[in-house]
């Protein structure tokens, strides 16, 4: 590991809000921005494997209110984190990183099928491995897929970019007295019903001991920081204290 680094092996886990909007669907300045920020870690020497969302696209919750499917609407939901991936490999292809999209569901003449063991040789190679079309399984949120494959292969955190700069007991963009958490347990998170992540992706990473940290990748820099162990959003792991509200 490369000195002054705490993390080598990470999860970067993106909505597709992360890259647009519904109404803007993919912003390409967006997704070069986020991009840099990964190259900026990956020249540091740490392994990353990244899970992006389609919500820009397409929402399969929403879809599924409309009276489509919920089946069928998720597995057009995969098919838009696909897209999403792609375009991501592209920007980080531009700025010269290696890198390798592995989907849930097989499309050999767009990315490879997702192998556990390939996948962490290709990390061990410092490639950057794109994770795409979810867990493969509808009623299976991105969260819950990042959480499945930050313990497939052996990550040291999940790293979720958001929004907001943590977790905090209400929406700070519209009550400006929201309270934000440094740190918090995994069953304070689950027991307070914190929107940060489903349930089903918070026990994954309860049962593994996969710590989660929240932040806001839209503060520069602040990738790197968490790389190099500074105090940056919101840590979700065991045995932290902090007393709910």
């Amino acid at each position: 590991m490369a000195e002054g680094l705490k993390y080598q092996r990470i999860l970067l886990k993106l909505s597709g809000e992360a890259l647009g909007s519904q109404s803007t669907g993919i912003d390409a300045k967006t997704v070069r921005r986020i991009a840099s920020e990964v190259q900026r870690v990956q020249a540091l020497g740490v392994e990353i494997a990244v899970v992006i969302g389609g919500g820009n696209l397409w929402r399969g919750a929403d879809a599924a209110a409309t009276g489509i499917d919920r089946g069928t609407a998720d597995y057009v939901g995969m098919l838009a984190t696909v897209m999403n991936s792609l375009v991501m490999q592209d920007a980080l292809e531009k700025l010269g990183i290696v890198t390798r999209v592995q989907t849930a569901i097989e499309m050999p003449p767009v990315a490879e099928p997702f192998i556990r063991r390939r996948a962490v040789r290709h990390l061990e190679k410092g490639r950057v491995v794109i994770l795409a079309a979810g867990s493969g399984n509808p009623f299976f949120t991105t969260d819950t897929a990042a959480a499945l494959r930050a313990v497939e292969l052996n990550a040291q955190v999940l790293l979720k970019a958001t929004k907001v700069d943590g977790i905090y007991d209400d929406d700070p963009m519209h009550n400006p007295y929201a309270r934000k958490f440094s740190t918090l347990s995994y069953m304070q998170a689950l027991n307070m019903g914190l929107k940060v992540m489903d349930s089903t992706a918070l026990s994954l990473c309860k049962d593994n001991h996969m710590p989660i940290i929240v932040f806001n990748l839209h503060q520069q820099g602040v990738l790197e920081a968490i790389i190099r162990g500074e105090k940056c959003g919101t840590l979700v792991s065991d045995g932290v204290n902090e007393p709910a509200p």
